[in-house]
């Protein structure tokens, strides 16, 4: 196609604004009219994930009281406690400390828990505070190693592991333990209970009262007479109270010749 040199002036002096402008490249064999609307495509819709709040499972809490109850001999009883992982306190501890004395006793001493001492040699009350209690047994002719059941004595604690730094057992912590302990006495089947301390007495007792009200009296666990008696523990730190431990023991010395 031909075009006038009129034409052909104008085409170059546009070409000549173009280049001007910066535009020094072509991209296309078509012109592209910038100002006409062009139909947008409709976006696909966006699907968003609602994350539902959900609330943090809570650990199982276990069955102790089933575990306990299939337990139907100490031996069993024993390996049950051994193989619990419901317990924190058992991470911490070198030993399971299950019982000491004779089983067959008429006597059953429960306490709150290992110490170090006890932690470490596996029997209960074997530190100093052990060591008093047994001549307190001693006084009106207990032992824990007598042969004679009429003697002997059967010793046991609320918690089987050593809390750390020898604090006082948390409630949860006597809670799940407390169907092993129960299960424990009625395997056991003593003709009276000693409960030393504050744990022993309030877990047994289902009370929160301390042993210095409890004291002095009989009470009842599972129908078996038991008596709360100051921890020796307490004792060594307040030798004042040791007249009123030997009352008591007297009372259970009364107990068990009168019946």
């Amino acid at each position: 196609m031909s075009i006038s040199p009129e034409e052909y002036a104008e085409a170059l002096a546009c070409l000549a604004w173009q280049i001007e402008l910066g535009a020094d490249e072509a991209i296309g064999e078509a012109p592209v009219n910038r100002y006409e609307e062009v139909a947008t495509p409709r976006a696909a819709p966006v699907v968003e994930r609602v994350a539902v709040a959900r609330e943090p499972a809570e650990p199982a809490v276990p069955d102790t009281a089933a575990i306990a109850a299939a337990c139907t001999s100490l031996d069993i009883l024993h390996a049950a406690i051994e193989a619990f992982e419901g317990c924190d306190l058992k991470r911490g501890a070198r030993n399971t400390v299950f019982s000491d004395g004779n089983p067959q006793a008429r006597v059953m001493v429960v306490g709150e828990a290992p110490g170090r001492d006890e932690d470490r040699i596996g029997k209960p009350f074997v530190g100093r505070s052990g060591q008093l209690l047994d001549r307190m047994l001693a006084a009106i002719g207990l032992d824990r190693m007598a042969e004679d059941p009429a003697q002997a004595v059967y010793i046991t604690n609320v918690l089987p592991w050593r809390p750390p730094q020898n604090r006082d057992p948390l409630p949860e912590e006597k809670a799940i333990m407390k169907p092993f302990l129960l299960r424990h006495i009625e395997l056991v089947k003593p003709a009276a209970l000693l409960m030393v301390g504050n744990p022993a007495n309030q877990t047994l007792l289902d009370t929160a009262q301390g042993v210095t009200r409890l004291r002095g009296k009989w009470h009842e666990v599972s129908g078996i007479p038991a008596l709360p008696i100051f921890h020796p523990a307490y004792l060594l730190r307040t030798p004042a109270k040791k007249r009123e431990a030997w009352a008591d023991l007297l009372m259970l010395k009364d107990r068990l010749e009168n019946g």
